[in-house]
């Protein structure tokens, strides 16, 4: 069987060509030879019943209605058998020029009689012609310039818009990069017990260390040195500046330190520690070694905060947990103690030793109130001396009105003690809640140190956690204390996506998780992920509300020095901003095109 030249036998023709190229050779057969040119194959010889593809020769020369070129319908559209029937586009290049067919100034082929003639225009002509389109008329369709294009020009399935695509000497110019809107995330001062990084990119790199980096890391730890990572890393396999820094990111120190027990969290832990071994349950001389310890380490870290070498540090009891600050941290010119959360019997041992404190969502409230409008105001007020009158009446027990009737005698009044609990009722009802969180500082911060080490109720008299001191946790080094590092573990999974599957690699950081561990965890992935990575924090609730701003607009101003606590600047440079979290730590942290969002 002989073929057409251009003809290739893996070509498979649409139904819908077919059906068009039947539908005109039956019209042409019927207007050259009526029924008998069909009806005879002798005759009809001349004529075919289907045309053959043929792209570029004139076609049917013999025949009564003269040769006409038929162009080939696929020439301007790439890759046919595998693109979509919708994604048309004009490509017009420098080889058309040569082409010395006329066309019409509109763009569109002339019919002049039975005959149709196309040309394409010079490629400098179409240019002007594609700019004065896109001024004048910016919708419209480019122009077909054959009649077989019409194939191809339905309705119903090309609604997309087409345009054609212009070569330039400026098309491959470097453009300039927007800067990303958000460099930075807002600091955290609660804890976390997990951190779950995702990303498309692997975190292979971050597990496994070698010998060498891991003593590197642990080296730059203890030194309080960082090394400078790029900000572009091809492969970070082979990185050992980033390998190190993983290394170095994941260290802290904690006091005290016992191998079979994990030591945080303590509230609520009871079910971690039952059935361990606790020999100092019912020895109360090593109860008071532990304590004896654990006083010194307390006073160490004291030390080290006065002095600015330690930016911060945790006391994690087993009942409230404890933060204090150097100055210059978290807007605060002085020493700051935020103590959650608080019973009213602590409140008043506090009181009995002399520590001022403030209750900061309290006052936030109250403020919150004062700048209402003046109806809210007046309604306020009205309901204050409403409560205030109660109270006068409630001076005596309320219960005057007995006097009145003249039966105080018949009916048995109360004692002391429940009517004065009865007064402070919506102090108590504080006790266990976020709005109990108390705010210390100033010098009052070292009165509250000696109380700490002095109060008996800091320590459990019964349960699975008696005798056990609370848990100290620093980014630095201080006497007594024991060097820790969080768990690392990465893990590749698939998650469907539509429908269709994708990789999706995971890290996962498990540990008592502080502050300076986030930010220094997120700046090390920022350019080893390249600018792009989700995380899921998990954070120890009784610790959300030690976000509370405590910052007055005077301290605000006055800036100090904190280089030598051991913490990288750009993480001191997060820390010393304000907090502006509230009682809502960080739930979810995301990069993208390294820019930061996060949800509280």
């Amino acid at each position: 069987m002989s073929q057409q030249a251009g003809y290739s036998p893996s070509f498979k023709r649409p139904a819908e060509i077919l059906r068009m190229r039947r539908k005109r050779a039956h019209s042409e057969g019927v207007s050259s030879g009526g029924r008998g040119a069909i009806a005879s194959p002798c005759e009809g010889a001349s004529i075919s019943a289907v045309r053959p593809f043929s792209p570029g020769p004139l076609f049917g020369q013999g025949r009564s209605g003269g040769g006409v070129k038929r162009r080939n319908p696929f020439a301007s559209i790439e890759n046919t058998f595998s693109s979509p029937a919708k994604k048309k586009v004009f490509i017009y290049t420098d080889d058309d020029a040569d082409s010395s067919d006329s066309v019409k100034p509109g763009g569109s082929a002339g019919v002049e009689g039975e005959k149709s003639t196309t040309r394409t225009l010079p490629f400098s002509e179409r240019l002007l012609q594609a700019e004065e389109l896109s001024k004048d008329v910016p919708s419209k369709k480019p122009t077909s310039l054959s009649e077989d294009d019409s194939l191809f020009e339905d309705e119903d399935l090309f609604q997309e818009e087409r345009t054609p695509i212009l070569k330039s000497p400026q098309a491959g110019a470097v453009t300039s990069i927007t800067p990303p809107a958000c460099v930075e995330y807002p600091a955290d001062w609660s804890l976390k017990t997990r951190l779950l990084f995702t990303s498309l990119l692997p975190f292979s790199w971050a597990v496994q260390p070698r010998a060498t980096e891991e003593a590197q890391g642990l080296t730059q730890h203890c030194r309080g040195q960082y090394t400078t990572i790029p900000q572009s890393i091809q492969d970070p396999r082979t990185s050992a500046e980033l390998r190190c820094g993983f290394q170095q990111c994941l260290q802290f120190w904690q006091h005290p330190s016992l191998s079979w027990l994990s030591l945080f969290p303590r509230i609520g832990a009871e079910r971690s520690f039952t059935g361990k071994n606790v020999p100092w349950a019912q020895d109360m001389a090593l109860q008071q070694s532990l304590m004896s310890e654990w006083s010194v380490s307390l006073s160490s870290l004291y030390s080290l905060l006065k002095a600015r070498l330690c930016p911060y540090f945790y006391v994690c009891s087993y009942q409230f947990t404890a933060l204090f600050r150097a100055s210059g941290l978290a807007g605060n010119s002085n020493i700051t103690a935020l103590l959650t959360p608080t019973t009213r019997g602590l409140r008043e041992a506090m009181k009995a030793d002399g520590i001022e404190f403030t209750l900061p969502l309290l006052e936030e409230r109250r403020k919150s109130k004062e700048q209402g409008s003046t109806a809210h105001n007046q309604e306020t007020d009205g309901e204050e001396e409403e409560t205030q009158s109660e109270d006068d009446d409630e001076d005596d027990g309320g219960f005057s009105w007995l006097t009145e009737m003249g039966v105080q005698d018949k009916i048995k009044k109360p004692d002391n003690i429940s009517i004065k609990l009865h007064k402070e009722r919506n102090s108590v009802c504080l006790d266990h809640k976020p709005e109990s969180v108390v705010c210390v500082s100033g010098t009052h911060t070292f009165t509250l140190i000696n109380f700490l080490i002095n109060c008996k109720s800091l320590v459990a008299g019964a349960g699975s956690q008696a005798g056990l001191p609370p848990t100290l946790l620093a980014p630095t080094a201080f006497r007594g204390a024991t060097l820790h590092s969080l768990k690392a573990r990465s893990v590749n999974v698939k998650t469907q996506v539509r429908a269709a599957y994708q990789d999706v690699c995971s890290l996962e950081v498990t540990g008592p998780i502080m502050p300076h561990s986030l930010h220094a965890l997120t700046s090390l992935l920022r350019p080893a992920q390249r600018g792009g990575f989700s995380t899921a924090l998990y954070t120890h609730e009784p610790t959300a509300v030690l976000n509370t701003h405590t910052t007055t607009r005077e301290q605000a101003e006055q800036a100090v020095e904190l280089d030598g606590c051991g913490l990288h600047p750009s993480t001191i440079q997060q820390l010393q901003e304000p907090s502006t979290l509230g009682k809502s730590p960080l739930r979810q942290l995301h990069l993208n095109n390294y820019s930061y969002t996060w949800k509280s």
